[in-house]
């Protein structure tokens, strides 16, 4: 416990920590008033409700590196933003599929490719912070296993969502027709996964380092 309490001052000043919690709020009472459907949005919300609470009760005991938090600052925002509108109808992808003449709004791909790019740094930290592997190709395999796990699992909670709720559950999976929906879901959260590990892994490492030196 006093170790976390050291860690705070030089990795996460206080008025970042308010700032960062306050913005969260912000766009969570935004996405929450008047969403497009209720349920979708308890649907897509419900990593952001579960997560939330996880991160505030550990973060004295197991505070993750200013990335990871930051980038799932930034895929709550996403769920969010999701829905509120819909995969399906988020305006600013309307206008890209509209002007680009693409067959569908994409906003769905990049909500998959955070769902590998974010689940991505968090193994990583996990596994390496408590010596389950070295860092090294293993790392890199079982992160990317990990992340496909979690893709395989969410695809079966939308298949679940379609056989309990039938149509009710349409704006949730936003297959928009798309046959290959499912395929599409897991190919972008591989490539989330593989990008967040290529560009941002020696990022990683360095706070990961910093984090272990705070917490001596």
């Amino acid at each position: 416990m006093a170790q976390a309490r050291r860690a705070k001052p030089s990795l996460y000043p206080g008025a970042a920590i308010t700032v960062y919690c306050i913005l969260i709020a912000l766009v969570f009472a935004w996405s929450l008033y008047g969403p497009k459907d209720r349920l979708t949005w308890f649907l897509e919300s419900v990593p952001v409700l579960l997560g939330a609470p996880i991160l505030a009760l550990t973060y004295r005991r197991f505070p993750l590196t200013p990335l990871a938090y930051i980038l799932v600052g930034l895929h709550a925002c996403v769920l969010l933003v999701g829905g509120h509108y819909t995969y399906a109808e988020v305006p600013l992808f309307d206008w890209v599929r509209d002007h680009f003449h693409l067959a569908r709004n994409d906003y769905d791909r990049v909500g998959h490719f955070m769902q590998g790019a974010v689940p991505a740094i968090l193994a990583r930290e996990v596994l390496l912070r408590n010596s389950v592997v070295k860092r090294g190709r293993w790392l890199f395999v079982l992160v990317l296993c990990v992340c496909m796990a979690i893709s395989a699992c969410y695809e079966l909670v939308e298949w679940l969502s379609a056989v309990l709720l039938g149509q009710g559950a349409d704006a949730f999976l936003g297959t928009q027709g798309d046959p290959w929906d499912t395929q599409w879901d897991m190919f972008m959260c591989l490539l989330g996964a593989l990008s967040s590990q290529l560009f941002l892994g020696r990022w990683h490492d360095r706070q990961i380092k910093s984090l272990k030196a705070a917490l001596r």
